[in-house]
């Protein structure tokens, strides 16, 4: 039986952990997802530094599950956590479980590991200059290598196909879900609940939904847009409304790019800026705002924090 400061800490405290874990995996395949190319370093920082954050955290959790109880040195304990070494603390976990994991993963391991040790601030050395941009060249070898593809050697980049996106997501889906049933059955033998994640959630869709990808949300995006633009669709006062609606007079772009934007706004830039012209030329009539402000807005269609938060 635990006593209460460690079952308050590995009970409360590692759970909001879990879900910060799970957070910034989502974080990572969500930014992932919305990219055309993998060309641009800053990107590819973005992803590797959001999948090394979480896959840490979520390391470091079993970790304490497993090594920790009351005859420990504290401090001593937290003290060898200070370490962003992926690689040594899959080895801790390994020493009291079995890590089931192929070589691509232990490649994956090694990659998030360097980059978070040697290459996150390698940018701020002035002998950077002499280098090439290891971050992304070795993420880019990386999934070359595993998907047999060809780097374009011109713009030194990789099209982040559907391919390329499936895989990244069911490599990093098997390092956290290891991790996971790990944290969960040892939660089950202390007597904490660690492994409960909040409902529908970033994490729930990590660690409970075991989804690594976003085609399900794409996919219903398309859905809505087909039902709010087909006469078989949706059929209430809201969409009544939306459609009497007179629209902006966009004509810049073929409509395929402007649904595209609803997708993928870092890559579609140029509609944004389509329609700041028309504000600057004051071609939005002045109501426009109060008009159109409650369209996706759930608290438009109720008062109720309870209906938010999913309570009765």
């Amino acid at each position: 039986m635990l006593n209460e400061p460690d079952f308050f800490w590995k009970n409360w405290r590692l759970g909001t952990e879990l879900q910060i874990s799970g957070s910034h995996i989502y974080n990572a395949l969500y930014f992932l997802d919305k990219l055309e190319y993998l060309i641009h370093e800053e990107d590819i920082f973005e992803f590797l530094y959001n999948t090394s954050l979480g896959i840490e955290r979520i390391q470091k959790i079993a970790i304490i599950l497993l090594e920790h109880n009351e005859n420990v040195d504290q401090e001593a304990f937290e003290k060898e956590l200070i370490t962003h070494n992926h690689v040594e603390l899959a080895k801790r976990v390994k020493s009291s479980k079995s890590l089931n994991f192929g070589k691509v993963h232990n490649k994956f391991l090694q990659l998030i590991s360097k980059f978070y040790n040697s290459y996150r601030y390698r940018r701020f050395n002035k002998s950077s200059v002499y280098h090439r941009d290891y971050d992304k060249y070795d993420f880019l070898e990386f999934v070359a290598a595993e998907l047999n593809l060809e780097i374009d050697q011109r713009y030194k980049c990789l099209e982040n196909s559907k391919q390329v996106k499936k895989f990244l997501g069911k490599c990093i889906s098997k390092i956290a879900c290891e991790f996971y049933e790990i944290i969960r059955n040892r939660a089950y033998e202390i007597g904490t609940f660690t492994y409960e994640i909040r409902y529908h959630s970033k994490a729930f869709k990590i660690f409970t939904a075991k989804q690594y990808t976003f085609d399900n949300e794409n996919n219903l995006k398309r859905e809505i847009i087909i039902s709010l633009l087909n006469k078989n669709g949706f059929s209430d006062e809201f969409t009544d409304y939306i459609k009497n609606l007179t629209p902006l007079n966009f004509e810049g772009y073929n409509s395929s790019h402007y649904i595209k934007y609803l997708f993928n706004n870092l890559e579609s830039v140029g509609i944004l800026e389509e329609y700041e012209y028309f504000a600057y030329e004051k071609l939005i009539p002045k109501k426009r705002d109060e008009e159109i402000e409650g369209i996706g807005e759930s608290h438009y269609l109720s008062n109720e924090l309870d209906d938010w938060l999913g309570e009765e």
